[in-house]
């Protein structure tokens, strides 16, 4: 019997259900870097970053930008429960380039405030690149 070389992938937003397919390799953004995943991965449970999430079907890669959440790995199915998730060609340049210029003017009075500030600013910078890209 041949050994099944794919897993089952879903991304989903509050929204929708941005993706559902069966891949080969995906890498996606953690809170602490990229990780991948490959068929057979033991079970993983972890905080999403905001970054380009990478889908490997045979040949040909898909994109897709996700912002935080969360990514769990069981029996051979990857789940990931995302704030945000869009396609590259989704993406409305001109909406995140004004998005970037708000983001570079909050106030930062304290952390939280920061903090909102960076994930603001890497949300839209992520999202111009992936745009351009596509």
């Amino acid at each position: 019997m041949a050994k099944s070389t794919t897993f089952q992938c879903s991304v989903i937003t509050p929204e929708r259900a941005v993706l559902e397919c069966e891949t080969t390799s995906v890498v996606f953004p953690a809170h602490d870097g990229e990780l991948g995943v490959l068929v057979n991965r033991s079970a993983l449970l972890c905080r999403l970053g905001i970054g380009a999430m990478r889908i490997q079907q045979g040949s040909s890669t898909q994109t897709l930008f996700v912002d935080g959440g969360f990514a769990q790995v069981i029996d051979n199915r990857l789940t990931i429960l995302t704030e945000q998730s869009k396609k590259p060609e989704e993406i409305d340049v001109q909406a995140a380039q004004q998005t970037l210029v708000e983001a570079r003017a909050m106030d930062m009075v304290d952390d939280n405030a920061f903090t909102a500030r960076q994930r603001a600013v890497e949300s839209a910078k992520v999202q111009i690149h992936l745009a351009r890209t596509k």
